[in-house]
């Protein structure tokens, strides 16, 4: 009776295997990008990383569009640098990394 046990736990293994490379060769064939034609189309992001270059181990570049403005940003060592293009109007206070002197340095309390 062990002799059968052993078998039928074989042959499942077998069957279990012989899935799991069908549905690797099935991704293979139909690609990457089946899950995304099965999923439901979402709306338009409005975040997009255009590309990133990095300079050493520790910063790197990034080119960012968002509804149709590109920003450069400059990532690293706890820091966030933003430039913005000449010309181009100046960002809000509240995406600023450092504060400035017209915004208060704490909040004030709520009467």
């Amino acid at each position: 009776m062990d002799v059968f046990l052993l078998i039928r736990a074989v042959a499942a293994l077998a069957v279990t295997l012989g899935l799991i490379g069908l549905a690797a060769v099935a991704l293979r064939r139909f690609g990457p990008d089946t899950l995304n034609r099965l999923v439901s189309k979402r709306r338009e992001r409005r975040l997009q990383v255009v590309e990133t270059l990095v300079l050493d181990p520790s910063r790197r570049l990034v080119l960012c569009r968002m509804d149709g403005e590109e920003r450069l940003v400059l990532l690293g060592d706890g820091r966030l640098l933003d430039w913005t293009p000449a010309g181009a109007p100046a960002p809000s206070p509240a995406l600023s990394s450092t504060p400035s002197a017209e915004t208060p340095a704490q909040p004030e309390p709520v009467a």
